[in-house]
């Protein structure tokens, strides 16, 4: 007999708490690294500065990198906020909700990043990562 379902279920999505402060700054266009040495816990602040790096048309291989280490400090204050809201490394953490997207739009820059640089397998952790938190922002 089959089952199209896990018969023990999933947990129930994890859902971050946002940052007031620090999603108004961001969003009524302050300097991201104003924001991000204000609020260094807030995922979205790194993920704008790492946009902003990837997107400067002169960048190079320095920006690469450059947005590279924003991402992978997105990625990990997201890290540590998913733990600290009961997430245990699986189930869903869905881009629908506000909250989440500073951590996920971190690790979508990290996987791009990742692969300017050819580090093939830390592109492919993300992508994956990406997939099991939210499958439907992976499609």
């Amino acid at each position: 007999m089959s089952h199209p379902h896990n018969l023990l279920g999933e947990p129930p999505a994890t859902l971050l708490p946002g940052n007031p402060e620090a999603d108004a700054a961001l969003a009524a266009g302050a300097d991201p690294a104003e924001v991000a040495a204000a609020h260094p816990t807030v995922s979205a602040a790194w993920a704008a500065l790492a946009e902003q790096a990837l997107d400067r048309p002169d960048g190079g291989l320095s920006a690469t990198i450059e947005a590279y280490a924003y991402a992978r400090t997105g990625y990990h204050r997201g890290l540590d906020a998913l733990r600290r809201n009961g997430w245990k490394g699986f189930g869903p953490v869905p881009w629908s909700h506000e909250g989440n997207r500073g951590f996920l739009r971190s690790v979508t820059l990290l996987a791009r990043a990742a692969g300017a640089i050819g580090e093939d397998a830390e592109q492919e952790r993300c992508a994956q990562l990406l997939r099991d938190c939210d499958p439907d922002l992976a499609a």
